[in-house]
């Protein structure tokens, strides 16, 4: 009867029409130089791309779709309730994938109203705002189109210098741009009837802006679903099977032995049951972690969960210990954690190996980026993984680049010491002959006293003579300065205007990225021809 109740018989009561409401969101990704810059963390690109997942997650039953765009704009993911193939679009969008500079919000907003359906459109951009100061014809357009804007504001006022893919920093005019956010493009959200939110390193922005855009949102039937209706019947078997087993208990032989295999048993499952310690409000400890971290209070978080992971002995609260110590820049204790954490599966594993090598590779030392790559290996031959790859010929590339520079630095210090060598022997002659010409000197002025005790009469003239002779002996050691001066002189020029020549590292640095393919998968909506460059365009 409990097998025939677990088995949930029914019988049909008829059935109903479900419809489904949602709305059409557009997340718009700015994809402009600028957003590399990394005045948030780690920059305004990747905090802009952890932010639409998190709209995904938010706003589950609404279709999205993603555009990202600088002067041009380009298709990421058309209208979709399948958020796990936006997330997977999501995560491989790269700056890499085009190389223009600028922001042209006209642009984006032209795709946005062709691309949509009629009446309303939602659109949600995550942009440091460009660098324009009247927005008055994107927002009469936004007006015109009946297209909402919500814009999270990503950056600071401060700024940040813009860092290209080879560690150089954009420079315009000669100076190093400093990238700031544009709080402008609030007027673009405010008067299109849209939100304006300015963003922070947490999830708290995002939550916000999507009750929002709830709020406001004019959800229309988008698909129906004729659902069929059951009336259980389970509880008519469970019922009598409870009832047979009261009557089977209530007849039982009241003799010791029936009860001696049961109590032998119950003992022998208590003395080996596995040693278990842990709270019975762990659960709201580890909950309160997890929302100080996703605020950035890295601080709490950690010291929550490295509490836990001493307590409970829980090797995933040693790994979140480490998660945290690390976003607070202290790598070591990231290290200690990582090390007690264990994985459940190979991926789990192989995450831990590459927190250990992240957190090594940032202590810099030519050490710690050995241990870093050691790291690094041993993960990837657990889980094949593209960024940990990335990272893994990064670091090795570091280690590279210092062993050459390590080399440069010894033939150089080779050759000052070479040249100080030369140089201090050339002063070696000059002080031996000096001191040979002062010794000659001092034998004349000998000389002359013995001819000044022999001759006291008559001989002042020769002895005024020779002390004039022995005033202009010490001066036979100019010319020979001058002569080393003018040859050192000779050396800075012909070293000063001797081209500097690249070395090895740098060019095959410089041919890796003359050679790299950046595919997309991205299709440009907007014109067929990419716009052209303006004069008074920034480069990024």
């Amino acid at each position: 009867l409990l097998i025939v109740a677990l088995a949930q018989p029914v019988i049909e009561e008829g059935s109903v029409e479900v419809k489904a409401k949602s709305s059409d969101i557009t997340i718009a990704l700015d994809i402009s130089d600028s957003m590399l810059a990394e005045d948030v963390y780690p920059n305004r690109l990747e905090l802009s791309r952890q932010k639409a997942l998190e709209l995904l997650k938010d706003a589950p039953n609404e279709r999205i779709g993603v555009v990202a765009f600088a002067k041009n704009s380009y298709l990421v993911s058309p209208l979709s309730f399948d958020h796990d193939a936006v997330a997977f679009l999501l995560r491989e969008l790269k700056t890499s994938s085009m190389s223009e500079k600028g922001t042209d919000f006209i642009s984006l907003l032209e795709v946005v109203a062709k691309s949509a359906e009629e009446g309303k459109k939602y659109l949600l951009i995550l942009s440091d705002g460009g660098d324009n100061e009247d927005f008055s014809n994107e927002i009469a357009y936004a007006k015109e189109h009946e297209i909402v804007v919500f814009v999270i504001g990503v950056g600071s006022l401060k700024g940040a210098p813009i860092k290209q893919s080879d560690g150089s920093f954009i420079k315009y005019k000669g100076e190093i741009v400093v990238s700031k956010l544009n709080e402008k493009i609030a007027d673009l959200a405010t008067k299109s009837g849209g939100v304006y939110i300015e963003g922070v390193n947490s999830n708290a922005d995002i939550k916000r802006m999507v009750a929002e855009m709830m709020s406001l949102e004019n959800k229309k039937d988008l698909k129906s679903k004729e659902i069929k209706r059951y009336i259980p019947l389970f509880y008519y078997p469970l019922g009598l099977s409870l009832l047979l087993l009261l009557i089977a208990t209530s007849s039982m032989s009241k003799r010791q032995n029936v009860q001696v295999p049961s109590g032998l048993i119950l003992a022998l499952l208590l003395a080996n049951a596995p040693y278990s310690h842990a709270g019975l409000l762990d659960f709201m400890d580890l909950q309160k972690a997890k929302e100080a971290y996703e605020k950035g209070e890295f601080s709490e978080a950690a010291a929550i969960y490295e509490s836990h992971a001493k307590s409970a002995q829980n090797p995933q609260s040693h790994f979140n210990a480490g998660n945290a110590y690390y976003k607070m820049g202290d790598y070591d204790k990231a290290i200690e954690h990582y090390e007690k954490a264990t994985g459940a599966t190979k991926q789990e594993s192989a995450n831990i190996l590459a927190n250990l090598a992240s957190s090594h590779a940032k202590k810099g030392t030519r050490e710690e980026l050995q241990k870093s790559l050691e790291y690094y290996e041993n993960s990837l031959k657990l889980h094949e993984d593209k960024a940990t790859r990335e990272d893994y010929e990064t670091v090795k590339r570091l280690l590279e680049e210092q062993k050459q520079d390590q080399q440069s630095n010894k033939d150089q210090n080779k050759q000052e010491d070479e040249q100080k060598s030369s140089q201090d022997s050339k002063e070696g002659d000059s002080k031996s002959q000096k001191e040979e010409n002062q010794k000659s000197d001092a034998k004349d002025s000998n000389r002359s006293e013995e001819s000044k005790n022999k001759e006291q009469n008559g001989q002042e003239r020769d002895q005024k003579a020779s002390d004039e002779m022995n005033q202009s002996t010490p001066q036979k050691e100019e010319p020979q300065k001058a002569e080393e001066l003018q040859e050192q002189s000779a050396t800075k020029a012909q070293t000063k205007s001797r081209p500097k020549e690249m070395s090895e590292s740098e060019e095959q640095k410089w041919m890796q990225l003359l050679e790299n393919d950046y595919g997309s998968f991205m299709y440009r909506l907007s014109d067929d021809k990419p716009k052209e460059d303006r004069k008074d365009e920034k480069p990024w």
